[in-house]
């Protein structure tokens, strides 16, 4: 009409992928404010010409890779885009019983989670895009097509690098939490709020294994020598951060169960941007103090 689209273009010999994605977005209370907002899938032109179109709300600021490429953030920042990320995650995770006059939603699993499959809005309000590998749980239903390594290499979580993962929805939902704690490290490595300089945007491992990494480069690194990109000593002399960086551990944690849901990562980043906000009164001091000693919510919220 007149607003303006985001179209995604799949060659035929993508098809899998354009009618799953559409599958996803049409299933019941897929409408979410922190989900991309599906508008309509449609085939275009003949045979070997045709494509596939997937049709979208546009969000002119793109994609979370490319803002921090541009932006350092700040503290607020920070914490108003993972806040929002966790909640459209959690809600995707999910399965809602009745949802307003719809069928029930499933759980989804979203397989490919990583800085460039989250939009943000002009107010940088995270939205997750990119449903084209998600599987979805639905109850006395086989989850469809879930064969294990999939996705882009650099975010495998340590089990689906090994190939050693079990098909059980929680699975898939633990391996979508590693994803998240490499994108929320990403987040506080381009925020402002430390005592000390920014440096360029720099994908995870980035640093440790090149632009261009190996599946075998991968599996040495984060499987075998069990590393994990590095927080700078500024960061956790930084309240929020440090907290933040708690976090950031317990998402990317080698046990794969130990690590948390994304209901308990928003709930915890919520804490987290309370306790550090600026205080109405002089009561700064005492704020100060009592932040470095938080008790953040407890561990039982695992998945």
């Amino acid at each position: 009409m007149n607003e303006y689209v985001a179209v995604k273009v799949f060659p035929i010999q993508d098809k899998q992928s354009w009618t799953n994605e559409r599958d996803v977005f049409l299933t019941p209370g897929m409408k979410h404010e922190n989900l991309l907002r599906y508008i309509a899938a449609e085939k275009r032109g003949t045979n070997l010409e045709m494509e596939l179109w997937l049709i979208s709300e546009f969000h002119e600021r793109g994609s979370l890779t490319d803002y921090l490429k541009g932006n350092a953030i700040s503290w607020t920042e920070l914490c108003h885009i993972a806040e929002t990320m966790a909640c459209g995650l959690a809600y995707l995770h999910e399965d809602v019983p009745r949802y307003k006059g719809e069928g029930p939603k499933p759980a989804i699993a979203h397989r490919d989670f990583k800085s460039k499959n989250v939009m943000l809005r002009t107010d940088l309000t995270a939205i997750i895009g990119d449903f084209g590998l998600a599987v979805r749980f639905e109850p006395g239903k086989p989850p469809g097509d879930t064969h294990g390594q999939v996705g882009t290499r650099r975010y495998m979580a340590p089990e689906v690098l090994e190939g050693a993962i079990n098909f059980q929805r929680d699975a898939f939902l633990r391996i979508d939490m590693y994803a998240m704690g490499l994108v929320l490290w990403e987040l506080v490595s381009r925020c402002k709020a430390a005592d000390g300089p920014v440096d360029e945007y720099m994908l995870p491992f980035e640093e440790e294994i090149g632009q261009h990494p190996s599946l075998e480069d991968l599996q040495e690194v984060v499987v075998h020598k069990k590393m994990r990109p590095v927080f700078k000593d500024c960061w956790l002399k930084h309240a929020g951060l440090e907290s933040m960086c708690e976090t950031i551990e317990e998402c990317w944690d080698h046990d794969a169960e130990a690590r948390l849901s994304a209901g308990c990562v928003e709930e915890r980043i919520s804490q987290i941007r309370r306790l550090t906000s600026p205080p109405t009164s002089d009561c700064l001091v005492s704020m100060v103090t009592s932040v470095t000693n938080v008790d953040l919510p407890p561990k039982e919220s695992s998945i």
